[in-house]
């Protein structure tokens, strides 16, 4: 009697067996992949110990941080991270091209499994190493990822940016892709297409057109691109506090004349205002290096942290700028949140707000392009103004106090 005779599929049942067993597998491949990156950290850290020469100690961190990049990237890249596919397209009897976006079925699940992983490796970590907080983070990663499976929740969220930016400003910072009405589900979306060339290649680009990358023309433009995304997000989370929280290079593009556009809106934050006035305040407290109001700061945020050391303040201080400017502190070339010197070894993070993580994120994720740019600013400086008149339109600033010439006039003039 054959399979289909006896009422079986056994295709089927295989199928079905292998989708139940694939977030095990999963799971298992995560955990041999991180654990291997993460004792080669622990074991580095005890041979760097002996290593008396702070610049030798570095060079020893960036080989290990290059080899341990190269793992990541491979568990990534096996393990597969894409839950959705981006087509270029043109409608029928249209002439301009369009972006499809389209929605993997049953990644979903997928995912929610490697951010219960994360967060179990998370729990491991801020209890042996590293004195933050580390669980509120994943928590916020996984209510943001879930956020990505709703188009329709995208759609809403490109709209009121893409009219914030063009009502705020004389011409917008950044452009913002159009979604054409009608065309948008769930889990399908149309958009206009920007052409544009990805960040990641501007280099190879300007190469291509015979622009020196370290001439003038090319450092005005990398200016420029610059100055867009921090006024854009300056004004984004300082404003209104509702801002797009993942601008990692593959969200930007480079159009003609330095243009910037940004792409994939699916992560996006709301703010309350008690978090954006907050965080308002430390901006400015960064700006001034004033340590009694940066630890002001930190305390009405409901950053809860324990000091470890004699000199607290200032050493809040230096762990702010670390968490959110774009330019690290004096003295720190790196974060090295394993170094006995590191500012989180110091004054412990033991509860910080989920609703900062994608703040903090941001920061991060702008102070990479700019290293990547070859360009070395303060973000903080450069909110300073929108900071303040957040403040003063809240009535939390008096205007005898606020900046009298915009920062941002003045992008990069010290550097």
């Amino acid at each position: 009697m054959n399979a289909l005779a006896s009422g079986f599929d056994f295709k089927e049942i295989q199928d079905k067996v292998s989708l139940h067993l694939r977030p095990w597998h999963r799971s298992f491949q995560f955990w041999v992949r991180a654990a291997d990156i993460y004792t080669g950290y622990k074991v580095f850290q005890l041979r760097v110990s002996f290593v008396k020469d702070p610049q030798k100690q570095q060079a020893m961190w960036d080989k290990q941080h290059e080899l341990a990049a190269d793992k990541i990237y491979a568990m990534c890249y096996d393990l597969g991270g894409f839950f959705l596919k981006v087509h270029r397209a043109r409608l029928r009897g249209d002439k301009n091209d369009v972006v499809v976006k389209v929605q993997h079925p049953g990644i979903q699940d997928l995912m929610m499994t490697d951010i219960r992983n994360l967060q179990a490796f998370a729990l491991y970590i801020q209890k042996t190493d590293i004195k933050f907080d580390l669980f509120s983070v994943t928590k916020e990663m996984e209510k943001q990822i879930g956020y990505e499976f709703d188009f329709l929740r995208e759609v809403n969220a490109m709209e009121r940016i893409r009219r914030f930016l063009y009502e705020n400003n004389k011409k917008t910072p950044v452009l913002v892709p159009r979604v054409l009405q009608g065309l948008a589900t769930r889990r399908v979306l149309v958009m206009d297409y920007i052409d544009g060339v990805p960040i990641l290649t501007l280099g190879d680009e300007m190469a291509k057109r015979g622009i020196n990358p370290g001439g003038k023309m090319a450092t005005s433009a990398k200016q420029n691109i610059l100055k867009s995304l921090t006024l854009a997000y300056g004004q984004m989370i300082l404003k209104t506090g509702f801002f797009h929280a993942d601008p990692h290079p593959g969200n930007i593009l480079i159009c003609k004349g330095s243009e910037v556009a940004l792409l994939d809106y699916g992560q996006v934050k709301d703010l309350p205002d008690q978090l954006r006035l907050g965080f308002a305040d430390l901006v400015l407290a960064m700006a001034d290096s004033n340590p009694v109001k940066a630890t002001e700061s930190y305390r009405e945020l409901g950053i809860d942290t324990v000091s470890n050391c004699k000199n607290e303040q200032q050493e809040m201080l230096r762990l702010a700028q670390t968490m959110f400017d774009t330019k690290l502190p004096p003295g720190v070339v790196m974060l090295q949140p394993f170094s006995e010197d590191a500012s989180i070894k110091k004054i412990g993070v033991q509860s910080f707000p989920e609703e900062l993580f994608s703040v903090l994120r941001t920061v991060h994720l702008l102070r990479g392009l700019s290293v990547g740019l070859g360009i070395n600013y303060s973000c903080a400086e450069q909110w300073r103004p929108i900071a303040e008149e957040a403040l003063y339109n809240a009535g939390r600033l008096k205007g005898a106090n606020r900046t009298k010439v915009s920062n941002l006039g003045r992008f990069f003039r010290r550097y």
